[in-house]
Formats: structure tokens, sequence, C-alpha cells
């Protein structure tokens, strides 16, 4: 029988609920986006309600740029999976309507050549429009078990793909374009705030291209390369443990990402960037950027696109939340 386990990988990996997260993600985000500017305004006008009223407007002129900074990410986020794909030539998500036109033909080619239970009936009947339960997709894989059936309820959710190394660094491309644009637009963002409000470009830019840098070498890019690597190493030594697999892979994205993306980041800060946009400010006062708990939270994506554990490919609609907390940081300049 079926473990509650492998039934929640199954649950978790249905296209339909895969389209229907792809295609709630600009709601999503917005919506938290909303959410936390407003508890930050809120935080901003209780700290300052019997403040000097230039107090007031100095609050008033950070929720606006933040506002502007996260609009500028999402916004971002959000088109970069449409953008890696173009470049990259890879196929994008399904939609809602491929897979309800997919799963609609291949349920009733199904049950059109074997007898099926009211219950089994019901439940597949159900799955050409809707998300299946936990419950409903256990019920399921406990039930069809001729060799036919299983055929079917892989076609109908696709198993964990049995990721190589070669098919991770055939992903670096994608994933590069794809975690590179909303730190763009963040950035991008962030310097529009700056000259609108007149700010003094050679103190504020130089943050914003350094956390952009920071962001994207250690929280998105150096991660993919420590994964592929790691997982290319443990091939040679023919482990083939799931667990092992993923937890090597998992030390390939803390100490290449975390640890060496954040050293190649702050050397290019001190040694190119400061110099080239503020020849004045020396070395030494410039701020190196640490890893944090949040920066090591942000390699969900890398871990998750690489891992071999059933379950997980719900995780790509989800990158463009993960991302756009890298855009943000950039965009405000975020460095410790």
């Amino acid at each position: 029988m079926i473990n509650n386990i492998s039934s929640f990988g199954k649950f978790l990996d249905q296209p339909m609920l895969i389209a229907k997260l792809n295609k709630s993600m600009p709601k999503v985000l917005f919506s938290l986006g909303g959410l936390y500017l407003a508890k930050n305004s809120y935080d901003l006008f209780e700290k300052t309600k019997n403040a000097s009223d230039k107090e007031k407007n100095k609050a008033k002129k950070e929720i606006l740029n933040k506002s502007i900074v996260l609009i500028s990410a999402i916004s971002s986020a959000l088109l970069a999976p449409k953008i890696a794909c173009a470049i990259t030539k890879r196929a994008p998500l399904e939609t809602m309507e491929q897979v309800v036109k997919n799963n609609t033909k291949l349920i009733d080619n199904f049950l059109n050549t074997t007898t099926q239970n009211v219950k089994n009936e019901y439940i597949l009947n159900k799955a050409k429009t809707k998300i299946l339960s936990f419950n409903e997709v256990k019920s399921l894989f406990s039930s069809l078990k001729s060799p036919k059936e299983k055929a079917f309820l892989k076609k109908l959710i696709p198993d964990p793909e049995n990721i190589k190394a070669k098919d991770i660094f055939q992903e670096i491309g994608y994933l590069s374009i794809y975690g590179a644009i909303p730190v763009l637009g963040g950035i991008l963002g962030g310097i529009g705030v700056d000259v609108y409000n007149k700010e003094n470009l050679k103190e504020k830019v130089p943050d914003k291209i350094n956390e952009g840098l920071y962001q994207y070498l250690a929280n998105i890019f150096m991660c993919n390369i420590g994964a592929g690597s790691a997982l290319a190493i443990l091939e040679k030594l023919n482990i083939t443990s799931k667990t092992a697999r993923a937890l090597g892979m998992t030390a390939g994205i803390i100490l290449t990402g975390v640890l060496g993306g954040s050293k190649i980041a702050n050397f290019i800060t001190k040694n190119l960037i400061n110099p080239i946009i503020n020849p004045k400010l020396k070395k030494d006062n410039i701020k190196e950027r640490k890893p944090e708990l949040l920066d090591l939270g942000l390699h969900t994506d890398d871990i998750a696109t690489v891992s071999l554990l059933s379950g997980l490919k719900w995780i790509e609609p989800s990158l463009p939340m993960l991302y756009t907390i890298s855009g943000y940081r950039a965009g405000m300049g975020y460095r410790n």
C-alpha cells in the first residue's frame, strides 16, 4: 500500500496543482507584498506619530520608496520565467487549459478501456478539471494496481525525474537568466527612486549594485554550480541513496553559494564596483556583506530544483516568490 509520504509527494506533483499555483502566483505575490508594506507603514507611522513633521515626511518617503522597489521586483520576477524560456528555448510550465485538455483526453481514454468502481470513476472525472485531495490521490494509487493502471497513473501524475549532474548543468543557463531578471529589476527600481528623490547617486547606487551582486552570486548562480558539482562527484562515487545525494547537493549549495558566492561578491564590490562609481571611498570603509539566516532560506529553490525526492515539482511556480526577496533587497541596497 502506498504510504503517506509518497501520497503527499504525488499530491504536490499534480500537474493541475502546479498549473493552478503558477496561475495564482501574481495574486499571491502582490497580496503578500501589500501585507508587507501595510505592516511597514503601520510600524513607521506608529513610531513617528509624535515626531516632527520632518520625521513624518521622511517616513512617508520611505514607504513610497519601498513600494516602488517592491513593485519593480515583483513585476520582474513574474516576467522572468517567460523571458528565460524565450532566451533558452525551454518549454514553459503548462497552463490550466492545457492540463485540463490533457487530463480529459487521458482519463476518457482510460475509462473507456477499463472497468472501474464508482469511487474511482468519481475521482478520475474530478481530476479532469480540479485538483485532487490528498486522500483522493492516495485512494487512486492504492487501488489501481495492474500494469495498465500503473502506466496510466504515471501519465496522470508523472514520477519525479531521476535528475543527473548533466541535467543540472543544462538548467544553469535557464536558472541564471531567471534569477538575474528580478535582481536587475529591483536594482533599476531602486536607482529610479534615488533619481526621483535627487539622492547622491555615488553614495546610493554602489550599495544597490553590490547587494544585487551578492544576491545573484551567493543566493542564485553559484548555488547551481555547487549543486551540479556535488551531484557529479556523488555519481562518480556510485552513491545512489536519495538521502545522501540530497544532503550532498545541499552541502554543495551552502559551500559554493553561501560561502563562495559571498567571497566573490565582496571581492568584486571592493575591487571593481566601488572604485568605478565612487573612487574616493577607501576599501577599508566598504561594508562586507555577510550571510544571514534568510540567505540560507533563499536556497530552497536550488535544493528543490536538483533534489531527487518526490513532491518538489511545485517549487518551480514558487520561484518568483523567492527571487522577489533577492530583487527587493538589491533595490533597497541592503548591506547587513
